[in-house]
């Protein structure tokens, strides 16, 4: 499967202990231009983060691009609870959380799973008058996903447009695009 490219360059840095790789048995990849493992299973499922994006049609708003999102999810894993969902930011820079509970089966053994999304609106770069939506998301068993949580934090907190200046030197840097 071929990954996408996403509406807009970003550059970003991976989490230390996290290793840039093709997406994990199991995920569905569809539409995802970047993933990432913690090479640190918890039984046998591999916590990941993926970076997918897409330019909506101006009048789609984050909660029904959250919606939609929950709604591909039900369609490949059955149940899944939105646990929390929340709008941050303002106008001009527009972000929404919102976390997802679910289970799936990876191998053979079925998992109790969280998937954390962080949708963040940019201006296009073709075109400053339309949005362009970076969807950055953690998949991880139930068990682990409070330890990798703050790894998410920090990896969402370096995401940025990426404007060639080349200054973020990490891991991961410059490689969103």
């Amino acid at each position: 499967m071929m990954p996408m490219t996403l509406p807009v360059p970003i550059e970003f840095r991976l989490p230390e202990n996290w290793l840039p790789a093709a997406p994990p048995d199991g995920v569905d990849v569809s539409g995802v231009a970047f993933a990432a493992v913690r090479p640190h299973p918890d039984a046998d499922f591999t916590a990941n983060i993926t970076v997918a994006g897409e330019v909506p049609p101006p009048a789609v708003t984050l909660r029904e691009l959250a919606d939609e999102s929950a709604q591909r999810l039900r369609e490949a894993a059955g149940a899944v609870v939105v646990a929390h969902r929340r709008e941050v930011g303002s106008a001009d820079a527009l972000a929404l959380t919102q976390r997802l509970t679910f289970s799936g089966v990876v191998g053979h053994t079925l998992h109790d799973l969280v998937q954390s999304q962080v949708f963040l609106t940019f201006a296009d770069v073709l075109d400053p008058h339309r949005r362009a939506v970076i969807r950055l998301t953690l998949t991880a068993t139930a068990a682990q996903y409070d330890e990798v949580l703050e790894d998410f934090q920090d990896f969402v907190r370096t995401v940025r447009p990426d404007t060639g200046a080349g200054t973020d030197t990490g891991p991961g840097a410059g490689t969103g695009a």
